[in-house]
């Protein structure tokens, strides 16, 4: 027999041998006190509303009854489950947030490791690009000079999937915002521990006692140069140290010369690769502080070295007749050595071998000696790379042929009035640059003799300033290497890492990798191109 349920109560125990309807009324008056029962109970039969009391109930029906939740309590219920509900959306809330941030940390460690091969592959290109310079500079056409541009590559050479550029120094800049490709002749730069103070002083930017201080900090004892810096000076710094009183070790040893500044050392060029960049042209903007010229003036790093030296190794000494004399004989024949040599003094006799006997003219340079031996410039470039004056190794001679005009105005017999003249001179002929024969030609020889100890067209140190990426352009890096070829093999002598000096490689080159990356997301296997900027 199937009970009826109380609906109201929501309890699947009976309540009773009730009647259809008559349970609900039941339930509702087992909640009610004794005193409202009529009213509910109204209507009923009078035997059923006498059984129907709290206290008529049976026993059974209660502890049925009280084993089931009461309505009273549904409305807590459905609270519960909403905040049950609330809570489970909040854990899942931060689970897929937790989700979200591992999942982009996992995405920039991909980006950092990739940028990091990337870093790899830029420095062993940069390693690559050292051992091709020393290849490139060993068998140069002409021993003792600057390679050729076109004879070897200098920008966008691909190494694998990376790339390196040589970032040089050119008097064919067009235009100052334009960086130059190619290697940098060191002799090209006045020697910090050579140049004269008469020298240092007419460089752009040098002060007097800037010049004096450089002075003092390479010489030996403790005089105090007029203007310059000793002991007592930099024992006021903090923290103090002593005057140094022996050559140069680097360049960057300036930083530590009294009165040095950021702007006199670096100038509008503090990134160092000879280009007028955005950020060096635009007044207070943004460091450095230029004057918004549209024209880029470097510091005085730009024009200095402590590597410049011409090794005389195997050289003939012009100062000895007996080897000049063969020499001679060897490139031109008899007649016309005993030509040359009879110039310097008693001309051998005829019937002794040239060089055979008198007294010699000593000379102290070459230009002395082309001048006084009154040889044509063709004749003395046949047998320029074959002589020296001496039989020491020279440090800090200039070479004419690569310094650049701030440079030769700092040269005696030359200055700044001439500078130009001789700039000009060799742009016009370039074919005729082989000797330092064609200064005569250029200054007047009154001009070319007051130059001559300081000058020479001769190299063997040389910097290689190379900038390389990795795959996908990434992973910059730059790293500064000066290369000593004046002995076989060549030997880097100096490194150092400039790449937090930032981009070096131009606005150009920028816009031209940022150009292949769009089309390599158009076409992905279309390789990266070959023919940027050069």
């Amino acid at each position: 027999m199937n009970l009826p349920r109380s609906p109201r109560l929501s309890c699947n125990y009976p309540v009773a041998i009730l009647g259809d309807g008559e349970a609900d009324r039941v339930g509702q008056a087992s909640r009610l006190s004794p005193n409202s029962l009529p009213a509910v109970t109204k209507g009923w039969p009078p035997h059923k509303a006498r059984n129907c009391g709290p206290e008529r109930i049976s026993k059974d029906v209660r502890d049925r009854r009280d084993a089931c939740p009461t309505a009273s309590a549904r409305p807590n219920a459905k609270r519960e489950r909403g905040s049950v509900l609330i809570i489970v959306l909040w854990i899942a809330f931060g689970l897929v947030t937790l989700a979200l941030y591992f999942a982009n940390s996992m995405g920039m460690e991909l980006r950092a490791a990739d940028n990091r091969v990337a870093g790899l592959e830029a420095e062993q290109a940069i390693d690559g690009a050292i051992r091709y310079v020393s290849k490139v500079i060993t068998n140069v056409v002409t021993p003792g000079t600057l390679p050729d541009i076109e004879s070897y590559q200098r920008s966008d050479v691909p190494v694998g999937e990376a790339s390196f550029w040589f970032i040089g120094r050119s008097d064919e800049q067009t235009s100052s915002e334009q960086v130059y490709f190619g290697l940098v002749d060191e002799a090209s730069k006045l020697n910090l521990n050579t140049a004269t103070l008469a020298m240092l002083q007419l460089l752009p930017r040098m002060t007097p006692e800037l010049a004096a201080a450089i002075i003092d900090w390479r010489d030996s004892n403790s005089d105090v140069t007029t203007g310059g810096a000793e002991d007592e000076i930099y024992q006021r710094l903090s923290p103090a140290y002593r005057c140094k009183n022996a050559p140069f070790d680097s360049v960057d040893e300036l930083r530590l010369i009294h009165g040095t500044t950021a702007e006199t050392l670096f100038g509008d060029d503090p990134n160092r690769n000879g280009a007028l960049d955005p950020n060096e042209n635009d007044g207070d903007y943004s460091p450095p502080n230029d004057d918004r010229n549209a024209r880029l003036d470097p510091g005085i790093t730009e024009y200095l070295t402590v590597w410049s030296r011409e090794s005389n190794v195997s050289r003939t000494n012009v100062n000895t007749q007996t080897n000049l004399a063969s020499l001679l004989l060897d490139k031109f024949g008899a007649e016309r050595a005993n030509q040359i040599l009879a110039r310097f003094g008693t001309p051998p006799s005829t019937n002794r071998p040239p060089g055979g006997g008198g007294t010699t003219r000593q000379v102290g340079n070459l230009i002395e000696f082309f001048v006084v031996g009154q040889l044509t410039q063709d004749e003395f470039a046949q047998i320029y790379s074959d002589i020296t004056a001496t039989n020491t190794t020279v440090l800090g001679l200039v070479n004419i042929n690569t310094a650049s005009e701030a440079v030769l105005a700092c040269i005696p017999g030359i200055g700044t009035d001439k500078a130009s003249t001789v700039v000009a001179y060799r742009q016009g002929k370039t074919t005729q640059l082989n000797s330092v024969a064609w200064l005569v030609e250029a200054v007047g020889q009154e001009a070319a003799l007051q130059a001559a100890p300081y000058v020479t067209a001769r190299s063997s140190v040389f910097t290689a300033d190379v900038a390389a990426l990795g795959h996908h352009d990434r992973g910059y890096r730059r790293i500064r290497h000066i290369i000593d070829n004046a002995e076989s093999p060549p030997r880097v002598v100096y490194r150092q890492d400039l790449s937090h000096l930032g981009w070096a490689l131009g606005r150009d080159v920028r816009e031209q990798l940022e150009l292949d990356r769009d089309q390599r997301a158009i076409n992905p296997n279309r390789g990266s191109s070959l023919t940027r900027i050069r």
